[in-house]
């Protein structure tokens, strides 16, 4: 599997990388199919990248729980987008750790409800690392630490080639998560690791951790995180 770190990238380039990489994979599956002689080559991906202010709303999400207007979200340097993935609206910013999984589910197991129970299991083992007892609560889907998220959830998939993922507060303002009714659950709060801890984290120390237990959950090896440009060199678009 490849890592990449893109660092901080706007929301919708992210969502257009997603969706090329996606793309390669379901195309390979397909030429696969027709001729079985083919031997695969492209491998899965997994990016870790932290965008600006944003809101982000799935398919199956209610715009009622965006609590503020448009130009509103323009004074605190905020943008609203509806997207493709499944769940409700969460919040993107600074100081959170956002993770693309792009995976051939067929190279694992096709069962989505598992492929999440995988993703929650890596952020609660994180979570531990940090001598938090994270879990989760029945019905819902994401990470929790008592009563409240720590982790958010949502990803697409078509022909068992997932896309989107998750969001893992670790110094991330949790004030912008007033704006909104996250994940559409009225009864809930959020929170952050740095919030627990009582101080900052180490943004790379975490993802290496993440990393660690990702490549341990999905019984994969994983390589070292390229960048942008190396991610996009594998798209074909590097300048």
């Amino acid at each position: 599997m490849e890592f990449f770190d893109v660092g901080t990238m706007p929301y919708r380039q992210a969502w257009d990388l997603q969706r090329k990489i996606q793309k390669q994979l379901i195309d390979q599956k397909l030429a696969v199919r027709d001729n079985p002689t083919l031997t695969k080559k492209i491998p899965d991906s997994f990016i870790f990248v932290e965008h600006p202010h944003v809101y982000t709303l799935g398919k199956s999400g209610d715009a009622a729980n965006l609590l503020k207007g448009m130009a509103e979200l323009k004074k605190i340097d905020a943008e609203f987008i509806e997207n493709d993935r499944g769940g409700d609206i969460t919040y993107h910013g600074p100081g959170q750790i956002v993770g693309y999984p792009i995976l051939d589910l067929d190279r694992y197991f096709t069962d989505v409800h598992k492929y999440l129970r995988y993703l929650e299991e890596v952020i609660i083992k994180t979570c531990a690392d940090y001598g938090i007892k994270a879990g989760r609560i029945k019905g819902l889907t994401g990470v929790w630490v008592g009563d409240e998220k720590i982790c958010a959830m949502g990803i697409r998939c078509s022909r068992w080639v997932t896309m989107h993922g998750f969001a893992f507060n670790v110094n991330t303002d949790l004030t912008y998560f007033d704006h909104i009714v996250p994940c559409g659950i009225r009864d809930k709060n959020v929170t952050g690791l740095s919030k627990i801890l009582g101080k900052s984290l180490d943004v790379d120390g975490v993802k290496s951790r993440i990393a660690h237990h990702f490549s341990e959950q999905f019984s994969t090896e994983i390589t070292e995180p390229s960048d942008e440009q190396h991610l996009l060199s594998r798209l074909g678009e590097a300048n």
